[in-house]
């Protein structure tokens, strides 16, 4: 085979895609199955994101073991479903405005600042504008996001693998949960905690040892915990009783729902584009830096994006322009091109080291541990002259996300503004159906009624980490990240000729090591400000 150049691997990425198994033609053109998985997940995900008390995150939940038990356990399979979970990522993002602008409900928690000058458009009579607003901010703040992410991604990895080997990769693996736990959360102390638990919940029935530890001689720990069950008995049922206990302690609504008529001129123009772009274009890079970084979402991102937008406005507001809070447009697009530009970013620790920056990021990951064949992290970005099918993967990935915002850019805001009447669903009703949904999906991957076990068992878990404050985040990064930091811990122990201090004798890894411990103590004594 010949030489294989950056412009060979793109090119087969995107033929990875458009030319895959055909799932249907439209016109008599075919149309391939990662394609047609990519529209629906941007779908679902804009209906979930509209719908409150559900979320990308429990949607990618519920999809996951179903696209595995429909696609199979083999290659061909990476683009389709991770295809599917990038679509349900950006739309859910996109969807959690449509019931925060119109009944002052976020879909989404990263959409709860939307709702200050959303809502209060919607009853001015402006709802179809607010939405408009809203789209063209959220798809513009996730398409510069994912240039970045096209962009950094790859050299950031070829400077990982150039400069860091065992040492420093275990150091910048705990560099990492150190900096997750110190600003995720209630505190410092309960995003340990949380941290913590994770580390020691992976460490049952797994190591190099012919016996299993931590699991009291019984059958079914001895195997370990399985890693999706914990996760969404972490994320998604936990969060489902935390919701049912609220609805417990509500008294049932009753009246109807106000409706406003939509009054005036709801059409966007260019004058308006022109006033919200410097909000979009300030809040895309602040959402893009905080989602580089992993462990920060966009909840912290709509909030600082929300808050630098604020200032900015009212120093050049005219006396007749609504203040921020009262109907702003500026408001929502400053809200929603941060909260969204963190999706692209988020991917960038995940693809160049292999570190999940957020919740919807730990599916992808779950994907591709599920399915083989793909290892996120640096070496995925090897340009080798020898065919090397992981980057190959790497650029398809990035082709479904191009393709993924043309579509919310063509036919998502479309889809977006005709899902009001998802916002009124009860709850009570919905989270019960969500709930089945979810044991059901999650028996459909492990086949075994002990994986739904520890589902209810990790849900338990998840719902009195809520009740304390303590934030599920950090437990499920160190879930994930728990057996890779074992194994590159003891591959460089090995390495170094069983040195005790094999993190301290390279300076590299005794910076990483050092930042660490300054992360968390800086994050002790300052302010706790966090996003979810």
């Amino acid at each position: 085979m010949s030489d294989l150049g950056a412009l060979d691997y793109i090119w087969m990425g995107a033929l990875a895609v458009f030319q895959g198994p055909e799932l249907f033609s439209f016109l008599g053109l075919p149309i391939s199955v990662t394609l047609a998985m990519v529209m629906f997940g941007l779908v679902l995900g804009i209906v979930v994101g509209a719908t409150p008390g559900l979320g990308g995150v429990i949607a990618m939940a519920i999809s996951l073991p179903i696209l595995i038990s429909v696609f199979g356990f083999n290659a061909d399979a990476l683009l389709p479903v991770m295809g599917f979970l990038i679509g349900v990522m950006k739309g859910s993002t996109v969807g959690g405005a449509v019931p925060a602008i119109l009944f002052n409900t976020p879909g989404t928690p990263d959409a709860f600042m939307t709702t200050l000058d959303g809502y209060p458009m919607a009853r001015s009579g402006k709802a179809r504008k607010a939405l408009k607003i809203s789209h063209f901010s959220s798809a513009s703040g996730d398409t510069f996001s994912d240039l970045v992410l096209i962009v950094c991604a790859p050299f950031l990895a070829i400077l990982v693998e150039a400069y860091l080997d065992l040492p420093e990769k275990t150091a910048l693996i705990i560099l990492s949960l150190s900096f997750i736990a110190a600003v995720v959360g209630g505190s410092p102390a309960k995003g340990l905690l949380s941290c913590g638990l994770g580390l020691l919940a992976v460490l049952i029935g797994t190591g190099e040892d012919f016996y299993p530890r931590l699991s009291f001689g019984t059958d079914a720990l001895s195997d370990g915990i399985p890693i999706t069950a914990a996760v969404i008995g972490i994320l998604v049922l936990g969060a489902i009783f935390t919701e049912l206990e609220t609805l417990w302690h509500q008294s049932r609504r009753t009246g109807a729902i106000e409706i406003v008529k939509d009054e005036g001129d709801q059409r966007l123009h260019w004058q308006d584009i022109k006033r919200i772009l410097p909000f979009i274009a300030r809040s895309s890079v602040i959402g893009t830096a905080i989602g580089a970084l992993p462990g920060i979402g966009s909840t912290l991102a709509a909030t600082i994006g929300y808050a630098t937008g604020q200032r900015f406005y009212n120093r050049r507001k005219s006396p007749d322009d609504p203040d921020f809070g009262e109907g702003a447009p500026e408001g929502i697009a400053a809200t929603e091109a941060a909260n969204s530009s963190v999706s692209g970013a988020n991917l960038i620790p995940v693809l160049s080291l292999g570190i999940p920056g957020n919740t919807a990021a730990v599916f992808l990951i779950l994907a591709a541990e599920s399915i083989g064949g793909f290892n996120p992290g640096p070496a995925v970005f090897k340009f080798s002259t020898d065919l090397n099918p992981e980057l190959v993967i790497v650029f398809g990935l990035f082709t479904t996300m191009i393709i993924a915002n043309i579509l919310n850019w063509t036919i998502g805001g479309v889809f977006m503004r005709s899902l009001g009447v998802l916002s009124r669903i009860p709850k009570q009703l919905l989270l019960p159906v969500v709930f089945l949904l979810t044991l059901a999906s999650l028996y459909v991957q492990e086949t075994a009624m002990s994986a739904v076990w520890f589902a209810f068992g990790f849900g338990v878990l998840g719902y009195f980490m809520r009740r304390f404050g303590v934030s599920p985040l950090p437990f499920v990064i160190a879930f994930v990240l728990g057996s890779r930091l074992e194994d590159t811990a003891r591959q460089a122990f090995s390495a170094t000729g069983g040195d005790p201090f094999f993190l301290l004798k390279s300076p590299i890894a005794a910076v990483f090591i050092l930042a660490a411990v300054a992360i968390v103590f800086f994050s002790i004594r300052s302010p706790k400000v966090s996003g979810k």
